[in-house]
């Protein structure tokens, strides 16, 4: 080999290599969903006619988190023209969460505390907002397309996912069916729970590994254990901080922490549901499958946050970048094997 097709062949072997760390460091901080199935297509509704799903379909095992959030902003909001950042993720001590450093087209974003607690003061809008972009490849800039067709709104009616969406807000049929639903009761022909914890009973609010647990105020609040009201604590808990309380397909915190959007029955309209409790609820049937409410999508409130569900198993970033990088390995090898000939 001359000394020119060395040089050559190391520029292109530095190319694929270069290639291939841009795909890792692009994606080495990337939003993750923890997914859990929820199977058993076709089943019934319950007698309050809320439950039935035609389709399996997967939902997020924990609420979208502070973290999550946090890089959603960073990758998004250098500039904000959607108010996906409220300054209250930052001033209200009970959730406190994100800060917002810099000024208009270079702002930056900050975790407060622990990054896995459920993130708050979000609208509807900018959940779906969201989820386009996880839809869309965690790109900046990549909010008004996708999952969701906005056309800029920050107000007003909510809008029906679009075809195709692999990221979206559940409908309450779905989000209810995840939370109540298991195949097992009523001698395996399926039923509904009264709770999120696989139990008819009220729950009681101890922070670990007991049984029926869930963040509410049953005379005492749940992180502090204590009826003590401070104006300086913050209340939420790590999303799947009860361990042993989760719902039969998986998912934690759906009775409790923080209430959640979901999309009622998808149809466009100037309402959208919130379901499931929240820390400072008093009472166990807030935290239960009897209450659910409707209200605009674009309010929001320190109560209030939500997690994403899909139709179909949508590969993990890791995963596409392990392929992708093997590819560009592979080619680099059919590339040294041809120039060996």
């Amino acid at each position: 080999m001359n000394h020119r097709m060395a040089i050559t062949q190391s520029k292109r072997l530095a190319l694929w290599l270069a290639v291939v760390a841009g795909l890792v460091s692009t994606t080495a901080h990337a939003v993750t969903i923890d997914w859990v199935t929820v199977g058993d297509p076709g089943n019934a509704a319950d007698t309050k006619t809320y439950g039935a799903v035609a389709d399996a379909y997967r939902i997020g095992k924990y609420d979208v988190t502070i973290q999550q959030y946090t890089d959603f902003l960073n990758a998004v909001a250098q500039t904000d023209p959607h108010s996906l950042y409220n300054e209250r993720m930052a001033t209200d001590p009970h959730i406190a969460g994100i800060s917002q450093t810099g000024s208009d087209g270079s702002y930056t974003y900050s975790v407060i505390g622990s990054g896995n607690r459920p993130i708050t003061y979000v609208s509807w809008f900018d959940a779906a907002r969201f989820a386009k972009w996880m839809q869309n490849g965690q790109g900046s800039g990549s909010t008004e397309t996708g999952a969701y067709t906005l056309g800029g709104a920050t107000s007003g009616n909510a809008v029906a996912k679009n075809p195709g969406a692999t990221f979206y807000i559940p409908t309450e049929n779905e989000w209810y069916k995840a939370a109540y639903y298991s195949q097992t009761l009523n001698s395996g022909s399926g039923g509904y729970y009264t709770y999120a914890t696989q139990s008819n009973d009220a729950p009681g609010n101890v922070e670990g590994g007991g049984a029926n647990q869930a963040n509410y105020y049953n005379g005492v609040f749940s992180v502090r254990q204590s009826d003590d009201y401070d104006e300086n604590q913050n209340y939420l808990t790590d999303v799947g901080a009860f361990t042993n309380s989760a719902s039969f397909y998986g998912t934690f915190d759906q009775s409790g922490n923080v209430y959640q959007w979901n999309d009622l029955d998808g149809t466009p309209g100037s309402y959208r549901g919130q379901q499931g409790g929240y820390w400072l609820d008093g009472d166990a049937s807030s935290v239960s499958s009897s209450n659910r409410g409707e209200f605009a999508p674009s309010s929001g409130s320190g109560g209030i946050g939500f997690r994403l569900a899909s139709p179909v198993a949508v590969p993990e970033p890791s995963t596409w970048v392990m392929g992708l990088a093997g590819l560009a390995c592979a080619g680099w090898g059919t590339y040294r094997r041809r120039r060996a000939r």
